[in-house]
């Protein structure tokens, strides 16, 4: 977009992230497929895999990480750990290898602990001392198993996915996500058949594993498998963490049949639970260690909300809690600083807001001794206090409070949301992509929908995945990919449906979207004129959808010169909407752009201003920190200021909005293009 455009849009914008597999999308697969938060990494300079005792060593290995890979080349190793984004990795040495090429493999990032197999232990504790991520000498596989099971653990803690916030509404997003998973029914028999045999395609997960679970799965409650921690537990916990969709799709029944169970299994506590004492506020503990960026934002969040976006296991043990805390904290590793949440729970608050945790002591397939609560995925806290603790360096006490959606605004743009959903997308995996959609994640919603389309059967799931597979490849810049998805629905939609359907105006609507995009303004005009001539026949008069045909007809308008009726156009818009939508409800924030771009052609400037600022204020409340839209407005109040000659502020809204585009789009998309052109243009004018 130029300087004084504006984004124009039938649903939000929303950015790009990971992979699909559509060539038509021009995104490709991963040649290498990831199931867990971790792999091992075996490096011998002279490794003999024909001896017996290192063939002896990998099933061992295998129970405990999926993904085992090995070297006799340094350079190779080194590259293949530089090069790993999503898991962290362990790693066995053996043989004589340099201790200076181990302490430079010990600086990759995402290694978290180094295990040396030695045929010298005592000369290998020497040197060993100094290196932090070593983690023990030992002379056979059998010790190092036992500690790669502990470290394996404390991955999966320290990887829990946490979102912040400083305001509720963001949170929406998420109770809508977990909503439509939920709400999903597979056939469990073929789902544990399906899962099995997306773990055996890649030979990473032991058999017997596998051949346990398909055996097994119905004789046990889901919570058992969950705390027995076989690769049903590692794959979870990596699926949720990454969003990745094959995962989430394949693993749908256990998340659907661990949420239930955690229920049930709460609400057979509270009828055997006759002690009123255990109804009294308590107090539960979590530990792990967090990188240092991770703990800056929970500083920043600090009064503000957090969501651990996974099932949540947390004990009453404080010492327990507290050792998983401390585990990786040494002095010459300053990159990680150990956490230990203190959680109040009121009882009684879970029980009139439908908040679910189960005591899982009693069913718990390791047996522990120590009371464990299990909280489903999603689960929202707040941040009430930290403060360091004095039993070691970079250790932090962060207390937090269980909540709810309580806050009255929080819920009114929830129940529009859902409602907003639920009108767009049928309920299933079509929905959750949809929500996937909103919430950023466009080529993983992309990706779904293509899965989707294979297995569709009947015109309205052909022609609902069609749209949403044109609205994924509008928002990443593939227009014409868009296109093909949209006309395809499109004539589905009038071959089987009523001449005057609504669906068939959202196609048209979009399609125009698409037009506008390539700047062919007439052919978008025209698109959105027959979307709205449809709606006015059989929509009232202040449905949204009549709202966005108004405003996509604006943005032509502003786009051709015709200010007076692009205004009109908008504030009718903006009107409907805000008669339909609660006052911090994102799509307001478009309007108010919008608004803004025709008062700054108009050469209004502090109008405009004063209506960016505005739609900057809305989308705050409710989009993500890298939303594109928040980058829209950043732009737009940046031009205000270049055109007020106040270079210092426009330069700083620039940024702003470069460091959003530049992350979550394509960076051959125009908007990326623009920004940079904006940038360089405000530095020549202050020099």
């Amino acid at each position: 977009m130029d300087n004084k455009e504006s984004t124009t849009v039938a649903t939000s914008e929303v950015p790009t992230i990971t992979h699909t597999r559509s060539n038509r999308s021009g995104l490709s697969h991963p040649t290498r497929r990831i199931i867990q938060n971790f792999l091992l990494v075996w490096l011998h300079t002279n490794i003999d895999e024909t001896n017996n005792s290192f063939k002896n060593s990998f099933p061992q290995l295998r129970r405990i990480v999926a993904s085992i890979t090995t070297f006799t080349d340094v350079r190779e190793c080194f590259d293949f750990l530089s090069e790993i984004k999503k898991q962290k990795a362990f790693m066995i040495v053996s043989g004589h290898l340099d201790q200076q090429i181990v302490r430079q493999i010990e600086e990759t990032s995402q290694l978290d602990s180094v295990y040396v197999l030695s045929d010298n232990k005592t000369y290998d504790e020497e040197w060993a001392m100094e290196v932090a991520k070593i983690k023990g000498i030992h002379t056979s596989i059998e010790p190092i198993c036992k500690a790669l099971r502990c470290d394996r653990e404390q991955i999966d803690r320290s990887l829990v996915p946490i979102d912040f916030n400083r305001l509720d509404s963001l949170f929406m997003y998420t109770k809508l996500l977990k909503e439509a998973l939920l709400q999903i029914e597979d056939d469990d028999q073929q789902s544990i058949k399906d899962l099995a045999q997306y773990c055996w395609e890649d030979d990473d997960i032991d058999p017997d594993e596998i051949k346990f679970m398909i055996e097994e799965y119905g004789k046990h409650r889901p919570i058992w498998w969950y705390s027995k921690k076989t690769f049903l537990y590692s794959t979870l916990n990596y699926g949720l963490r990454q969003m990745d969709i094959d995962i989430i799709m394949k693993m749908g029944f256990f998340i659907r049949d661990l949420h239930n169970d955690i229920e049930k299994l709460y609400k057979e506590q509270q009828q055997s639970d006759n002690n009123k004492t255990q109804r009294a506020p308590f107090t539960f503990y979590g530990g792990q260690d967090v990188s240092l960026d991770l703990f800056d934002k929970m500083q920043n969040a600090k009064g503000g909300l957090m969501c651990f976006n996974n099932f949540l296991l947390i004990s009453k043990d404080r010492k327990v809690s507290l050792d998983f805390a401390c585990k990786n904290l040494k002095p010459n590793l300053k990159s990680i600083v150990g956490i230990l949440f203190v959680m109040a729970i009121e009882p009684e608050l879970c029980r009139k807001l439908k908040i679910h945790y189960a005591d899982i002591s009693e069913v718990d397939a390791c047996g522990k001794d120590e009371a464990e609560i299990l909280f489903t995925t999603h689960t929202i806290f707040r941040i009430d206090h930290i403060e360091a603790l004095p039993e070691a360096d970079r250790l932090y006490e962060i207390q937090i409070t269980l909540i709810a959606d309580q806050d009255n605004d929080f819920s009114k743009l929830t129940v529009s949301m859902r409602d907003e959903a639920h009108s767009k997308a049928s309920p299933g995996w079509s929905l959750f992509g949809y929500i996937l959609l909103q919430i950023d994640e466009v080529r993983k919603a992309a990706h779904l929908y293509e899965i989707l389309l294979d297995k569709a059967t009947g015109h309205k799931q052909l022609s609902e995945y069609n749209f949403f597979l044109g609205w994924a490849n509008w928002l990443i810049g593939k227009y014409s990919t868009a296109l093909e998805y949209y006309e395809e629905s499109l004539k589905i939609r009038e071959k089987n449906l009523t001449k005057n359907c609504p669906d068939i105006a959202l196609c048209y609507n979009n399609i125009g979207l698409v037009y506008y995009s390539v700047g062919t303004y007439s052919k978008a005009l025209s698109s959105y004129e027959r979307a709205l001539e449809i709606q006015k026949l059989v929509l009232p008069p202040n449905h949204p959808d009549l709202a966005t045909s108004y405003h996509n007809i604006g943005s032509v308008y502003i786009n051709t010169g015709q200010y007076s009726k692009a205004l009109s156009s908008y504030e009718r818009a903006l009107e409907i909407r805000k008669i339909a939508l609660p006052s911090n409800h994102p799509t307001l924030g478009h309007h108010y752009n919008n608004i803004g771009v025709v008062y700054y052609d108009m050469c209004q400037f502090s109008k405009a201003l004063s209506s960016y600022e505005r739609a900057l204020e809305i989308q705050k409340l409710v989009l993500p920190p890298n939303h594109p839209d928040l980058a829209v407005s950043y732009n737009n109040i940046g031009t205000c200021y270049q055109k007020a000659r106040d270079y210092n502020k426009a330069l700083s809204y620039y940024e702003k909005a470069r460091g959003i585009w530049e992350t979550s789009l394509s960076l051959t998309h125009p908007y990326v293009a623009r920004i940079k052109q904006n940038i360089e243009e405000v530095k020549n004018l202050s020099a």
